[in-house]
């Protein structure tokens, strides 16, 4: 039998996180990513389940970047049995001494609070998906290498790594075994990406696996000056109307971005001069780091951004607190998705004010907080409490850090010729469907898969792709809004519905009718 690879989605497959692909070749394995799954609440179980596959027969992890949806299972991975070496670049092993470790305290803290919460009394105790000792145990295994240069991380395999444009440290993971050559993309960055120059990678591959966060969307190509006349324009109203501007931002790159415009804005005068607070420490923390390797880092002009006077890092809990009283401010804080973190508390407390506003600058997962709130939600729940949306909410999309629609078929095309598949991964079913349609008509030969989570593929030099393990059963039920995003839309809005029953009588009786009906379903 000819040569081959076996090739299995683990996660990111028909939605945006938990990137982990699994290639086995005669019978030994790597991971390329083993990342966090975010989003709804029945996505995230996937978090807390077993791993599909023994953490212990794995060889090797070739890791793409540093982002949690990347790399945030790795900790979990390694407290279960992996003791492998992890294949990263110098400067994500750097950030992942941070990430990895914050992501274990999230963990230990989010368990606390949610057992201390009154509407979990009487259930069972959770416990934290792994702990900071757990994140720093699995950073230990880090082996940095450098970018093109080919590697073995595990026997019968070679690899290398391409300078992939999105982040600090990003990068696409060529890897050749069993004689198949392949290309993970990674998560690909845009045009005009501030520090960073765009992606690099080989072509005349057997398969090539490509994300589409934004296959569907075609962003209008601004260069940095144009984005910070618009990052100019929305401080501006927002400081105007008296209150915070307050700003939702990953921890890593979309705030060492938004730090490097604001500098520069306020040094040319175009911004009020008001304080700004990067209240996270992880961004704090990944900060240092940008600064470690700002001689590798495109656009700083040779200024010491990092170090402006109008910037606050903030770490203290009690700091943290203290800016609640303030108006007037700019904060960004984490996480970007308003699913954990300090930005909880910041929204918390901004969203019920008119004179406030709430910018995105990154993509919001489906079923997220922040999608909730930019699809335009009156009320959203907040650790248990019920928040009212007056602030204004506002967006900007020049600070992705994935190219578009338009980008990512440039990049597809730059590989080419591909002699088997391309897989579109790391979208949701909108965004690959539609990257599917314009790659499908640029060339009607090439075989595309679009996978779902828990498929395998046998992947032989020469031919597509061939299907020979089926998706998880619930694959379908994962993805998108669930019913705890419907729940809380629907209890946020039920005691103003009620209130609207002119007849208390009336009122009465749909609160019974809606038992009911509750009862009727346990049956």
């Amino acid at each position: 039998m000819a040569n081959h690879v076996n090739l299995t989605f683990h996660g990111a497959a028909k939605t945006v996180t938990g990137s982990c692909m699994e290639i086995e070749s005669e019978g030994t394995r790597i991971l390329v990513d083993c990342g966090l799954f975010q989003g709804s609440r029945t996505l995230e179980t996937l978090n807390y389940g077993a791993f599909t596959f023994a953490p212990d027969t794995i060889d090797a992890v070739v890791l793409t970047h540093a982002h949690i949806d990347h790399c945030g299972l790795l900790p979990k991975l390694v407290a279960q049995g992996f003791e492998g070496p992890i294949f990263c670049t110098d400067q994500t092993a750097d950030l992942l001494q941070y990430m990895l470790a914050d992501a274990g305290r999230i963990q230990e803290f989010e368990a606390q609070h949610r057992n201390r919460r009154r509407d979990r009394a009487g259930e069972a105790t959770i416990t934290p998906l792994y702990t900071e000792h757990d994140g720093l145990t699995a950073w230990r295994q880090t082996r940095p290498v450098p970018l093109e240069e080919w590697f073995e991380p595990a026997t019968g395999f070679r690899a290398r790594l391409w300078n992939a444009g999105h982040i600090l440290g990003a990068t696409s993971a060529e890897v050749d075994a069993g004689g198949v050559r392949l290309l993970c993309s990674g998560d690909l960055g845009p045009q005009y990406k501030a520090f960073h120059a765009d992606p690099e990678g080989p072509s005349g591959l057997d398969f090539v696996i490509c994300e589409s966060t934004y296959g569907s969307r075609t962003r209008v190509r601004l260069s940095i000056d144009q984005r910070r006349d618009l990052l100019e324009e929305e401080i501006n109203k927002a400081i105007s109307r008296g209150g915070n501007l307050v700003i939702p931002a990953f921890a890593l790159e979309r705030t060492q971005e938004l730090l490097l415009d604001i500098a520069y804005l306020a040094d040319a005068n175009r911004i009020p001069n008001v304080p700004v607070f990067v209240d996270s420490p992880l961004a704090n923390r990944a900060t240092s780091v940008f600064a470690r390797h700002a001689g590798e880092l495109e656009d700083l002009g040779g200024k010491d951004i990092f170090h402006h006077p109008s910037i606050h890092y903030v770490d203290d809990a009690s700091a943290s607190m203290r800016i609640n009283s303030m108006s007037g401010v700019i904060i960004i804080a984490a996480s970007g998705m308003c699913e954990a973190g300090r930005i909880r508390h910041h929204l918390a407390h901004n969203l019920h004010r008119r004179d406030s506003t709430i910018l995105f600058v990154g993509f919001q997962a489906q079923g997220s907080l922040g999608r909730v709130i930019l699809e335009g939600a009156r009320q959203v729940k907040i650790s248990g409490t019920d928040v009212n949306v007056r602030a204004h909410i506002r967006r900007l999309d020049s600070y992705s850090a994935h190219a578009d629609q338009a980008e990512l078929l440039d990049w597809i095309k730059e590989r080419k010729p591909i002699s088997g598949s391309l897989f579109l991964t790391h979208g949701e079913p909108g965004a690959i469907s539609a990257l599917t349609e314009l790659a499908s008509e640029d060339d009607p030969s090439l075989s595309i898969v679009t996978p779902n989570i828990g498929e395998s593929y046998q992947l032989q030099c020469g031919t597509p792709a061939k299907l020979i393990g089926t998706a998880r059963t619930d694959a379908a039920q994962l993805i998108g809004r669930d019913w705890q995003n419907d729940y809380a839309d629907f209890a946020v809005s039920l005691k103003r519905q009620l209130a609207e029953i002119p007849d208390p009588v009336n009122r009465q009786k749909a609160v019974a009718d809606m038992r009911k009906v509750l009862e009727r379903y346990g049956m």
